[in-house]
């Protein structure tokens, strides 16, 4: 039984460092990861597989969120990865509230150190360029406030008629306040409170492919190696 092993381990030994390694570095280094909802539409959409860069802000020691070295940390608009702190379950939100910051969202419309942000329809032109079409009962809008700038979607009503409210809430130190960008079906700061910063996983920056739940699984190839707005 013995000299079995040892031949299995011969055999084996470099595909199992083979395993080692890339389980390592999809834990510290870099990973990909489906995204199962659509609370990232319209920029992230339900099937794409994300690149997460894991070297973005530190470096932990793998498979823990035990940090070694830190150079840098989430800024706002960022698309971050996370461990919720209700359920542990991978999370993909972007960082509206920074550290100290009070926010508010009053009926969908945010507020941030007092600054209403400002929301501007886009063009059927740029509509059209979108990986989705809204449906009849949604409207996709331009946000943008305190220098940061994104496309979310809200139910198709006025912005001072929508769903969604909370604050104003101040953020905690070494926390961040996450939204989804499909504002209202996202469980997102809402559901989950502030994010904090040892949670942070990495920054999602491109979508490696993507298969269209909806369609048989089928790949949608122009969003293959494409690079998040």
């Amino acid at each position: 039984m013995e000299e079995r092993l040892r031949k299995l381990w011969r055999e084996w030994r470099g595909f199992a460092l083979f395993v080692a390694v890339m389980l390592v570095f999809r834990s510290a280094i870099a990973d990909w990861n489906q995204v199962p909802s659509g609370s990232m539409q319209p920029t992230i959409l339900p099937g794409d597989r994300i690149v997460v860069d894991k070297l973005a802000y530190d470096l932990r020691v793998p498979f823990t969120l035990t940090r070694i070295s830190q150079w840098s940390a989430p800024e706002r608009g960022d698309v971050i990865t996370f461990p919720s702190p209700l359920d542990e379950r991978l999370f993909v939100k972007r960082v509206v509230g920074m550290p100290g910051d009070t926010v508010e969202l009053r009926r969908n419309r945010l507020i941030i150190n007092g600054t209403a942000a400002t929301y501007e329809p886009l063009t059927e032109d740029e509509v059209r360029t979108l990986p989705i079409q809204p449906s009849a009962s949604y409207r996709v809008l331009r946000e943008t406030v305190l220098g940061s700038s994104r496309i979310i979607m809200v139910r198709k009503a006025p912005i001072d008629r929508g769903y969604s409210s909370f604050g104003p809430v101040v953020v905690p130190d070494d926390h961040y306040l996450v939204l989804g960008d499909n504002r209202d079906n996202s469980g997102d700061f809402r559901r989950i409170g502030p994010v904090g910063r040892e949670r942070v996983l990495g920054r999602a920056h491109a979508i490696a492919f993507s298969l269209n739940y909806d369609n048989y699984y089928a790949p949608r190839v122009d969003r293959f190696f494409t690079d998040l707005p």
